[in-house]
């Protein structure tokens, strides 16, 4: 693995108190980057900052913040352009899902899916590049899905976006010293599934809008894949400088075969658990 302390020295992780968010803190920190861990519940952030500070003697600073206000989403921006102890790492993460199809959601909440999931990271992403263009060096991680490749609701088209939107700025500025990765797994397994139809603001890795214990039965075991696996493989596509890192050759073999498959076969497939 190359070395990941050569990414960074302090990394930002939105949706860091849980799934793929605190697992990106645990390997981090375990590289010796010192952390800010921004989510919504202050008592559990301080709980896991002081976990990742006794385990790995790292510095780990903690923003609580509710990124669908605009106050939390401008403390957020502050802290990623903030020139004293500066962030070069950004690991865009916070998100969340909807269990019903789009015409069932309210239009608020859909809006609140495309704020978290595009609108968010794009804010945090701009104010990253205001001081880590001029250092010539930074990297930023963005948590997109392998939804993004297939026509599947609004979820997948926000995570389409980021997929485009880091392939365009890993091209645009990697020659100006700033890595940009879409991370885009599948199924994951954490906490998401289980809280998706009960908390809308949950950190949400790759999943889909399927209630849990649907899911679960919907999805075979084998396209379960492991937060600690997940987050090793994209540590690494990140080192090498890769625009997108797709976690396990299952995944890579399944998104080869969506970018085959008509759309209208790909969304009959993707409804199939429902």
């Amino acid at each position: 693995m190359p070395r990941l302390r050569a990414i960074g020295t302090r990394a930002l992780i939105t949706g860091a108190s849980s799934g793929i968010g605190a697992e990106f803190a645990r390997q981090l920190a375990a590289a010796g980057l010192d952390l800010v861990l921004v989510a919504r519940s202050a008592q559990r952030l301080e709980a896991f900052a002081d976990e990742l500070r006794s385990a790995h003697d790292v510095e780990v600073e903690v923003l609580p913040a509710d990124l669908l206000t605009k106050a939390g989403v401008k403390a957020a921006e502050a802290r990623v352009g903030a020139s004293v102890d500066r962030i070069d790492v950004l690991v865009n993460n916070a998100g969340f899902g909807l269990a019903k199809d789009f015409d069932q959601n309210s239009v608020d909440d859909e809006l609140d899916l495309l704020s978290m999931l595009v609108e968010v990271p794009l804010r945090l992403t701009h104010a990253a590049l205001a001081h880590m263009l001029p250092a010539g060096g930074g990297t930023i991680i963005n948590i997109a899905s392998v939804a993004g490749f297939t026509p599947r609701g609004t979820y997948s088209a926000a995570k389409a976006w980021l997929l485009s939107f880091s392939r365009w700025a890993n091209l645009a500025y990697k020659r100006r010293g700033v890595r940009v990765t879409a991370v885009a797994p599948g199924f994951v397994r954490t906490e998401f599934h289980s809280r998706l139809s009960t908390d809308a603001h949950a950190a949400a890795p790759a999943g889909a809008s399927l209630e849990p214990a649907r899911l679960e039965k919907a999805v075979p075991d084998f396209l379960w894949l492991s937060a600690p696996d997940v987050v090793r493989a994209a540590l690494i596509d990140t080192a090498r400088g890769r625009a997108v890192s797709i976690p396990s050759l299952r995944y890579k073999l399944i998104v080869a075969a969506a970018k085959l498959t008509p759309d209208a076969i790909a969304e009959r497939v993707a409804r199939m658990g429902r």
